[in-house]
């Protein structure tokens, strides 16, 4: 886990208790300091701070991700035709409840080329209040979904609004997923501005970057049209979150193969 910034502001705190020679006041100055710093680790996913994330891809190339969080839902279908149109593939996270309300939307997904992902079953409010073993069971309940909708398996799961903590961490841990974040993030549940939404994504956008979206509204939908133009006139490609798994595995296993060479000569 990258700690870092943390272990520094551990320190700071223990030089600045002994330069104030520890009076109420600074203790509770750095309890407070220290509480915002957990707040902080848990809502931005891409400290890595209870878990690591993967949320950009190393490349050179210019190729960037386009993932879906909450969806199936009746705006989908819009979104695969668009996505269909331009022969690009996405990453979809799906929450299990909605995979209930929309199993042809989500079998469309998949028989499309598109990669899926688990987003718990309920997208519950509390999700950062759920101890380990709920987390488990929601988890546990949109693998299931997933696999009674469409007999495809996900080791890909990217927590409801990029909340973690020691809960939610030994959750994944237990039910083998890989963590997936951003580090391009549209806003678009919150801004309704189209334009405020495109300019959030385009100005950030870097190579391998991973974006999130919702296939959730008209909005969003209007603006992955403008966002595939600019996409196409500065010549990104596109990869899904999968890609990623398999290029670590690939190197992982030609890492071994050449130790095991050189142990051998």
């Amino acid at each position: 886990m990258k700690h870092y910034p943390f272990i520094l502001f551990y320190i700071f705190c223990n030089v600045f208790i002994y330069a104030f020679q520890g009076t109420f006041w600074v203790y509770l100055f750095c309890f407070l300091m220290f509480f915002a710093v957990i707040i902080w680790g848990s809502f931005d996913i891409g400290l890595n701070y209870f878990l690591n994330s993967i949320i950009r891809k190393k490349t050179k190339a210019k190729e960037v991700a386009l993932t879906f969080d909450d969806g199936p839902t009746e705006f989908t279908p819009k979104f695969l035709d668009l996505l269909k149109e331009s022969n690009i593939k996405a990453t979809f996270f799906c929450i299990g409840k909605q995979i209930e309300k929309h199993p042809e939307t989500f079998q469309r997904i998949i028989a499309e080329g598109h990669t899926v992902g688990n987003h718990t079953f309920s997208h519950a409010d509390n999700t950062g209040f759920l101890s380990t073993s709920k987390m488990i069971e929601e988890i546990e309940k949109c693998d299931e979904i997933i696999l009674k909708t469409s007999n495809v398996k996900t080791n890909l799961y990217r927590p409801p609004f990029g909340v973690t903590n020691p809960n939610i961490a030994r959750a994944i841990k237990r039910t083998g997923k890989k963590s997936i974040g951003w580090n391009v993030r549209s806003l678009d549940t919150v801004i309704q501005d189209e334009n405020k939404i495109y300019y959030n994504i385009t100005k950030k956008l870097k190579k391998g970057s991973i974006i999130l979206l919702h296939d959730t509204s008209e909005k969003t939908y209007n603006v992955l049209a403008d966002l595939l133009v600019f996409l196409k006139d500065k010549k990104y490609s596109t990869f899904t979150i999968d890609n990623i798994l398999t290029a670590k595995e690939t190197k992982a296993f030609n890492t071994r193969v050449s130790l095991n060479e050189k142990k051998n000569t």
